[in-house]
């Protein structure tokens, strides 16, 4: 499983969030693509037409484990996925920004 660090990422990395919609409307990172796990397979295409054609996409959940099964689903589309290594509890306790829709603080569920 190809992972990397909150603290390898940079900012303008590509990030797909697969969290829920409760888990994204009380905080995610800023600019992140939001598709839920639960409908991931039917929005692929969002994915497809968001992702840099030759970039990489990170994976990201609240732990690690959902965004897992979607790198790897990715991997076998042959697309370059990466894990995010302890999802958004490890992005918010490094001080990296979480926020709401409308751009006010949030946190992570």
């Amino acid at each position: 499983m190809p992972t990397v660090q909150v603290g390898d990422l940079k900012d303008g990395d590509f990030l797909l969030d697969v969290r829920e919609d409760d888990e994204w409307k009380a905080g995610h990172a800023e600019g992140a693509l939001h598709i839920p796990i639960s409908e991931f397979v039917a929005r692929y295409g969002e994915l497809t037409e968001a992702a840099p054609q030759d970039g990489r996409v990170h994976v990201i959940c609240r732990s690690g484990g959902r965004s897992a099964q979607v790198t790897m689903y990715l991997a076998q589309q042959g697309i370059d996925a990466v894990n995010v290594d302890g999802g958004m509890q490890v992005w918010e306790a490094a001080g990296r920004p979480v926020v709401t829709d409308d751009g006010q603080p949030g946190h992570v569920l």
